[in-house]
């Protein structure tokens, strides 16, 4: 029973850890304009994104696909196609589907507003499997939101500074990367519509 209340203790500090990490800052602009829109436009960009220890992405990702070939033959060449393509097949349907459940719209390319998404860093984080002593760090990510009209990108509303949002699942969900990074645009859509309701 001790042990079960030990574990329960430890989960929701994790959860009250993660939750309270994430800032979230009106860096210029209002979002009085924008706060009763029933439907966005979504573009995400990740140009010179920091990752881990690596200031630029490149070198993160050269490192892996180094690591993981010497293990088994092309298996960091099919890791950094994964890098990639996890961005429009996960990370961005994740985003757009807890902003539009938050904010109560939905996804239109000829939306009045667009919300550029830009990923400045990325903590890839690790699960082992080994239990939560050492085994496992949560990822986070730090964006900045700018919040342009459609139809000009010139005409600036807002900027948005988003900084460590966390990615993690209990329970072994997040031993893939792509997963736990995956949580983090999650929680990043989800805050930001409720920050700018």
């Amino acid at each position: 029973m001790k042990r079960l209340q030990f574990t329960v203790v430890l989960f929701l500090m994790a959860i009250g850890m993660s939750a309270s990490a994430q800032k979230m800052k009106l860096k210029d602009g209002s979002l009085d304009a924008i706060k009763n829109e029933t439907s966005f436009n979504f573009e995400f960009t990740y140009d010179n994104m920091a990752v881990g220890k690596f200031d630029k992405e490149a070198d993160y990702v050269q490192k892996k696909v180094h690591d993981y070939n010497e293990k088994s033959e092309g298996k960091g060449d099919a890791w950094a196609k994964r890098w990639v393509s996890d961005r429009e097949l996960e990370f961005e349907p994740k985003f757009r589907e807890m902003f539009n459940k938050y904010m109560e719209s939905t996804t239109k390319k000829d939306a009045k507003y667009t919300i550029i998404f830009h990923t400045i860093f990325t903590e890839p984080g690790y699960n082992t499997g080994m239990g939560m002593i050492g085994g496992k760090k949560a990822a986070q990510i730090d964006a900045e939101v700018t919040i342009v009209e459609t139809a000009d990108h010139s005409k600036k509303i807002a900027t948005i500074t988003i900084d460590n949002a966390p990615g993690s699942s209990f329970f072994g969900a997040d031993i893939d990367t792509g997963a736990r990074i995956a949580e983090c645009y999650a929680k990043a859509g989800k805050s930001l519509a409720k920050f700018i309701k």
